[in-house]
């Protein structure tokens, strides 16, 4: 598409997206005419459609849960604070000679201030953080005093231990996860492209159904004439006036059918490009399909390497394989070991807080083992392993079937192209015939059954034309979507996923 029309059909297309009620009333005293061939119609869909822009949105949701699964590998610096916690309250004390409880009244105020970086480690699953905090408490007693609690640095360690690593799978199965996205959003901008095809045939053959009954329309009303001057001398019958009236009046319902036909199918089209219901659009016959012959081997590895279809496969056996360790993991003895090491001091003022800290360490291990569970905890593995397996059975079934399925769609392809040369053949027969048939018939050498018999071929060999087409473009672009490579121009097809993201 060259720029000035690409800049023309986007001006429109603004002009649909920006009017407003005040100046909607100027728009609808104009109107734009814009003549758009196949390729036209398939760039302006993938640039401003509605469809495309949802495409994008899509992505960028994946974009971001792939941003948010790289941040938990990094440092997280954190800060929280403790502000005016004020306590004026009654609160049960225990005499811890007599046992005896009695209750006192509690008038302080909290505040504290901590520090934190904290580390996920994805090779053991285990948390590590380096902290400081400060705390003050004011007691506000008959005495009143105020307290000052320091921990200049400490450092926490967390580490399950025979535990389903949550980390570990997720750096297995992000990347897979984000890539699918990307070869995703491309397959879908290739179903942008299909609906655009599809959209563009269906007005197409609105556009020649309605030239055609309009041809016909002129050529019954001079029939007509002419059949009723040979009538004056003898050479027609008063049947063949009356089929020939007939055939009159069907042109002239055909008309106006095909009027409907064709506002109706260029609603659709407009609406899925963009534009506003001012810019009328004329569609201009693609011309001779490229005669190329496409090689199911390639096609097949292509796929194998670009869909997302074999992706999702293998994410799919990913995720079973990630249930079958989660199960396994909830089994048997469980262990947390967590540990503590660091500084603490304790002080009337901020400086005696902080003055000849003393060290700190808490370590231990949590267990837990189930005595007796009744065979839960088996039971979850067997259940796992079972869906594990018929998850591997599904997958190998639909990669055989999909195989099938590609070899189907190539060895259409190949043979659309002999179909499109055929008919455009038999339409350009057809269409000689019918202007021979109409000069025969002014002559009087044949009947009006035999001109009628003409003008049906003409139609259904205009109509098999466009209908040839449309299923040629319509199967390479299906192709295309299957392995995501451009047979024409021998290239991936590819974008530039940085720029989508650059907002």
């Amino acid at each position: 598409m060259d720029i000035c029309k690409r800049a023309l059909i986007l001006f429109f297309a603004s002009a649909g997206i920006l009017v407003n009620a005040n100046t909607n009333r100027l728009y609808s005293q104009e109107r734009y005419t814009l003549t758009m061939t196949l390729e036209d119609v398939i760039e302006t869909a993938t640039e401003q459609s509605p469809n495309s822009l949802i495409n994008k949105h899509n992505f960028l949701v994946s974009y971001w849960q792939n941003r948010s699964y790289k941040a938990l590998f990094l440092p997280s610096l954190n800060l929280a604070a403790t502000i005016g916690n004020y306590n004026r309250s009654m609160i049960a004390l225990q005499n811890y000679e007599t046992g005896e409880i009695n209750y006192r009244v509690n008038n302080n105020m909290h505040n504290s201030l901590s520090l934190s970086l904290r580390q996920n480690i994805a090779l053991t699953g285990g948390t590590v953080s380096l902290s400081s905090s400060l705390n003050r408490l004011d007691q506000f007693t008959n005495a009143g005093s105020v307290l000052y609690n320091s921990q200049p640095v400490y450092i926490n360690y967390s580490q399950p231990i025979k535990a389903y690593n949550t980390f570990k799978w997720q750096k297995v199965t992000e990347p897979k996860e984000f890539e699918n996205a990307k070869r995703k959003y491309l397959e879908n901008m290739e179903d942008v492209k299909q609906r655009a095809i599809t959209l563009f045939f269906e007005v197409l053959t609105a556009q020649s159904s309605l030239e055609l009954a309009k041809m016909n329309l002129t050529s019954s009303e001079l029939s007509l004439k002419i059949a009723k001057e040979r009538f004056e001398i003898g050479s027609v019958t008063y049947n063949d006036i009356l089929q020939l009236q007939l055939n009159l009046n069907n042109s002239k319902l055909a008309v106006g059918d095909n009027q409907v036909k064709l506002d109706m199918s260029m609603l659709s089209l407009r609406t899925f490009l963009g534009f506003n219901d001012n810019t009328d659009i004329v569609l201009v016959t693609p011309g001779k399909v490229p005669e190329i012959t496409i090689n199911f081997e390639e096609v097949y590895q292509r796929s194998l390497e670009n869909s997302s279809f074999y992706l999702d496969k293998e994410l799919s056996l990913l995720s079973a394989k990630q249930e079958v360790e989660r199960a396994k993991s909830g089994t048997g003895l469980q262990a947390d070991f967590f540990a503590t090491l660091g500084f603490t001091q304790k002080g009337s003022d901020l400086g005696m807080a902080y003055k000849s800290p003393i060290d700190q360490e808490i370590v231990g291990l949590r267990l837990t083992l189930p005595i007796l569970d009744w065979g839960l905890g088996k039971g979850k593995v067997r259940l796992a392993l079972s869906r594990e397996e018929v998850i591997k059975a599904q997958v190998e079934q639909s990669l055989i079937q999909n195989r099938q399925d590609v070899f189907i769609k190539v060895m259409r392809f190949n043979k659309q192209n002999i179909q499109c040369q055929t008919s455009a053949e038999a339409d350009s027969i057809a269409r000689i015939s019918y202007n021979i048939s109409q000069e025969r018939f002014r002559n009087g050498t044949i009947s009006i059954l035999e001109l009628n018999d003409a003008q049906v071929k003409k139609d259904n060999a205009v109509q098999r034309y466009i209908s040839d087409l449309s299923s040629y473009w319509k199967y390479y672009y299906d192709i295309r979507k299957l392995s995501l490579y451009d047979y024409l121009k021998r290239k991936e097809i590819v974008t530039d996923f940085d720029k989508l993201t650059d907002n």
